[in-house]
């Protein structure tokens, strides 16, 4: 009787959450505010980094920006500068555990404890499995995985000492598909993506609810390295469309934001989907490969998340 009483109970909640959540659909989000936070966003100098940082900027944020490119990241600065925000920038190669953790502690004793944390730092390479260099799989892992670990842990117990504060985890839609040619880096994605999901839970379990986590899962972003790389039939996202929804999502705390939307759908439909018709997908992407494989190739070694 009494597990009677409680599957009883555990399928109201889960009905009365299912209404809830449909009657938030109609109902505008309440959005935070940023101003005065300090938020650090690594791999700042191009591309999604440096289109958050702009977004940072209007919201009256003191910005901490990171990255291995020192001219570009200071061009990044002079135009948050004129935008009215207070910029810092480090150089930055968060390949390395050891300078993560250096120049956190500098950032730390020079303007104050993050408040924000953007990990959008990547690095991406394509290729035969057997044929990418061991010393290439390392790097994609230590940026793209481990240089979450040493960022928060450098940054996270000042938050969970104030209960403030937002995690922001850059990933990739390839975090949730299988990606051939892309099999590091669709790895290091989908670690993340569980990074993010444990540390989610982990912060609860924990009692700090102040402490808000986002994870991104975009398709490809056209950062200026995408020309040529799909064909037009298959859309790829502008930075600026990325980075409003990214902003959307970290003013209302959405934990995952997948783009586009279509695709979050799919992801979904996929996980239902009998084996023979997964094996369909994977004949139309093999076909679509074999059609666009030099461009495909020659375009997404040029790739980089920010």
């Amino acid at each position: 009787m009494h597990l009677l009483l409680q599957g009883v109970m555990i399928v109201s909640i889960i009905l009365y959450s299912y209404v809830q959540v449909l009657a938030k659909l109609f109902i505008p989000k309440k959005k935070k505010s940023l101003k005065g936070e300090i938020v650090l966003i690594t791999g700042a100098a191009h591309g999604l980094g440096r289109g958050t940082a702009y977004a940072f900027s209007k919201q009256g944020c003191k910005l901490v920006l990171w990255d291995i490119n020192k001219h570009g990241v200071e061009e990044t600065a002079d135009e948050c500068r004129k935008l009215g925000a207070v910029v810092h920038t480090y150089v930055v190669n968060c390949q390395k555990r050891e300078e993560i953790y250096r120049t956190a502690d500098e950032v730390k004793k020079d303007i104050g404890d993050i408040s924000i944390l953007i990990n959008n730092a990547g690095v991406i390479a394509t290729g035969h499995f057997l044929s990418v260099p061991d010393e290439q799989i390392q790097s994609i892992i230590d940026v793209n995985l481990l240089a979450h670990y040493w960022t928060v842990k450098a940054f996270l117990p000042a938050m969970m000492e104030m209960n403030h504060g937002h995690i922001v985890t850059i990933a990739s839609l390839a975090g949730s598909v299988g990606v051939p040619f892309m099999v590091t880096y669709a790895s290091s994605k989908h670690a993340i993506v569980g990074f993010h999901l444990s540390l989610t839970e982990e912060l609860y379990f924990l009692g700090k609810d102040g402490i808000k986590t986002t994870c991104l899962c975009p398709f490809f972003i056209n950062t200026g390295f995408v020309k040529d790389l799909l064909p037009k039939t298959i859309p790829v996202l502008e930075t600026e469309y990325t980075v409003n929804k990214l902003m959307e999502g970290i003013l209302t705390n959405q934990k995952m934001i997948v783009l586009p939307l279509p695709a979050k759908f799919l992801m979904i439909m996929f996980r239902f989907l009998p084996e023979r018709v997964h094996r369909l997908f994977i004949e139309m992407e093999r076909e679509w490969i074999g059609n666009y494989r030099d461009r495909y190739m020659k375009g997404v070694s040029k790739l980089a998340d920010g």
